[in-house]
């Protein structure tokens, strides 16, 4: 097989799986060719095209194909029609419409938004704040994973509901977090009755808390129509550690129960007021947790998760750990990944060599482009050559660091602030990742 496989034949391949895939969508297309709905179909099929890369085929034959000013499908020129499907032209428009997201996902409440990659990374390099993308797309959406005392949730909801509202628009805020609203753990890390009760009051149903939820396995909430297929914004505030500080694509489970008991201590499951916890002993004291606190996720899951479900993922408060955990998985180069060796602050160094000391060298504030120091990964899972649902290996097109926990202007949560009494701890990371 080429190493180079044919763009257009790789999108003919796609847009038809993509077409068989699910007949609901595929009959639900057909509304979206009739006449009272044909203009505004080829409006945003022909956005799209033009957000493509200039030097495109496959947009050089979707600006040859759907001419401005054209009535109907049947009256479209055929030809490059059928060179990116295979179909004739209202089969192939149809087509079209379900590979971009055009025609509702079945069960889909919430809008979604279709701004390219290239839009996205684009538009973001022009702003000091990437949450200000959210007045930029054509959807103003937020998926927050880990959301906890849903702090970023007000913060963000005070600074963008009202001036979203002013031009009458809505924001669509959905949160996430692993912890049980009932449980007795987790002390701060719940969110109060006030803060709950402000968030709906300000943005009505567009809120929603979802506790109790592992962000690795959102099945039940998607059919259920709880979540949106994609959103504007995923966010992660300060990912967990030891949960995302540890990839088991390259860590063994015994190098990793071996570093958490030297570096967190022993910990043994019991019960604390009628509830599983986890209890870890760190010389005289004894702490609990929930107790899935040691489940070891990785990086890959978030990632993946922000690639398949976001136009745009921020990562903010990011520790030490976490993200050189990250990093190790953002960067093409294998040597970056290497076998059962936990990163330290004695090795990291000398693993990434002139990569860690540039970015070491960032500044508080201070911002680059990974891609500037080392290529991007192309997919994000060596044994995963493609998504379930055809579409080539997800990857980021973009990676931009910033260094520092909070910045002017910016919505954060309350970890993130506390950063700035933590005197003991490394400044954190903030990173803006474009899904290619």
């Amino acid at each position: 097989m080429s190493a180079h496989p044919d763009p257009l034949a790789e999108f003919r391949r796609l847009v038809t799986h993509r077409a068989r895939q699910s007949s609901v969508r595929w009959d639900d297309s057909r509304r979206l060719i009739e006449p009272s709905a044909f203009s505004n179909t080829m409006t945003h099929l022909l956005r799209l095209a033009h957000e493509m890369e200039a030097t495109s085929p496959v947009r050089a034959q979707l600006c040859l194909a759907l001419r401005p000013g054209t009535a109907r499908a049947q009256d479209l020129d055929s030809a490059p029609l059928k060179t990116l499907t295979g179909m004739p032209p209202a089969k192939a428009l149809r087509a079209l419409c379900v590979y971009f997201d055009l025609v509702p996902h079945p069960g889909a409440r919430w809008p979604v938004p279709q701004m390219t990659g290239a839009t996205v990374e684009r538009v973001i390099r022009q702003m000091a704040n990437p949450f200000d993308l959210l007045y930029e797309a054509e959807v103003a959406s937020v998926l927050e994973l880990g959301a906890g005392d849903l702090s970023f949730a007000g913060e963000l909801a005070d600074h963008y509901g009202p001036s979203l509202k002013q031009r009458h628009r809505e924001l669509i805020l959905h949160c996430l977090d692993r912890l049980h609203p009932d449980s007795k753990l987790g002390g701060p890390l719940h969110p109060g009755p006030a803060r709950l009760q402000q968030l709906r009051t300000a943005l009505g149903p567009s809120f929603q808390f979802y506790g109790n939820q592992d962000m690795s396995d959102l099945r039940a909430l998607d059919d259920r129509g709880r979540l949106a297929a994609r959103y504007t914004i995923v966010t992660c505030w300060a990912p967990a550690t030891p949960t995302f500080a540890y990839e088991p694509a390259r860590l063994s489970a015994t190098v990793i129960a071996d570093d958490l008991r030297r570096t967190k201590g022993s910990s043994r499951s019991i019960r604390y007021g009628g509830e599983p916890a986890l209890e870890v002993r760190q010389g005289d004291r004894a702490l609990l947790f929930p107790p899935w606190k040691f489940d070891i996720r990785g990086p890959l899951v978030l990632l993946r998760l922000i690639a398949r479900r976001g136009a745009l993922g921020v990562l903010g408060a990011v520790d030490t750990q976490v993200f050189w955990e990250i990093l190790s998985q953002l960067v093409d180069d294998p040597r970056y990944r290497p076998a059962d060796v936990p990163f330290t602050a004695q090795n990291r160094p000398e693993i990434f060599g002139d990569l860690y000391r540039r970015l070491d060298r960032l500044a508080i504030g201070e911002s680059l482009e990974l891609a500037e120091l080392t290529p991007l990964r192309t997919g994000l899972s060596d044994s995963e050559p493609a998504s379930p649902d055809g579409a080539p290996p997800l990857s980021f097109r973009s990676v931009r660091i910033r260094r520092g926990a909070t910045f002017a202007g910016m919505p954060a949560s309350s970890t993130a602030r506390s950063f700035t009494s933590m005197v003991e701890e490394a400044p954190p990371w903030f990173l803006m990742l474009v899904p290619a």
